[in-house]
């Protein structure tokens, strides 16, 4: 019983999630929430992120799931390639801080933070709320979000593996424009 509760829930991790409610252009809401990098606890503020440039913000289902271990691994190994391009990243996930604090240094190898979203006010904002038989995590969706606060770039699918690839895509066409 216990492996079929585990496969259902696992199952309902990948399925494509519809595609967010924020398109490019749209302005992109702001936030604050705790976070931890590297294990510490601090408050992550969305518009003061965006002062040093670009940030992508991407939202997965829970903490320690293989796919969310999976795509958090992706990003730590890629955000040399983000800071490059000028960008930073933040996960988002219904996940407790103290949780977080262990995932930020087990599977984001302390390379970027990720923020607690308890009450589910960010995931709502960016309609990236799982619904379905579990309303209380997040959808697999990336953006990125210019300096200006406005969407760059959306990618909503349950399959972690072309998120990073997707916004850093997005990202260096953005960075091409600029000159």
């Amino acid at each position: 019983m216990k492996r079929l509760i585990a496969a259902t829930f696992a199952a309902a991790l990948c399925i494509a999630p519809a595609a967010g409610a924020l398109k490019v252009g749209d302005a992109a809401p702001d936030f604050t929430a705790p976070a931890s990098l590297g294990g510490k606890e601090f408050t992550f503020a969305l518009a003061a992120a965006l002062k040093q440039g670009p940030v992508v913000v991407y939202f997965y289902p829970k903490a320690f799931t293989t796919g969310c271990s999976l795509e958090a691994h992706a990003f730590a190994e890629a955000i040399e390639k983000f800071a490059a391009l000028g960008a930073s990243v933040i996960g988002v996930s219904h996940d407790d801080i103290m949780t977080l604090n262990n995932f930020s240094v087990e599977k984001c190898a302390n390379k970027f933070p990720v923020a607690s979203d308890l009450d589910q006010h960010i995931m709502k904002s960016y309609d990236a709320v799982m619904g379905g038989a579990y309303p209380e995590l997040a959808n697999r969706i990336s953006y990125l979000v210019a300096p200006d606060g406005r969407v760059l770039a959306e990618y909503s699918n349950g399959d972690y593996s072309k998120h990073v690839d997707t916004m850093l895509a997005a990202l260096a066409d953005w960075k091409a424009g600029q000159h």
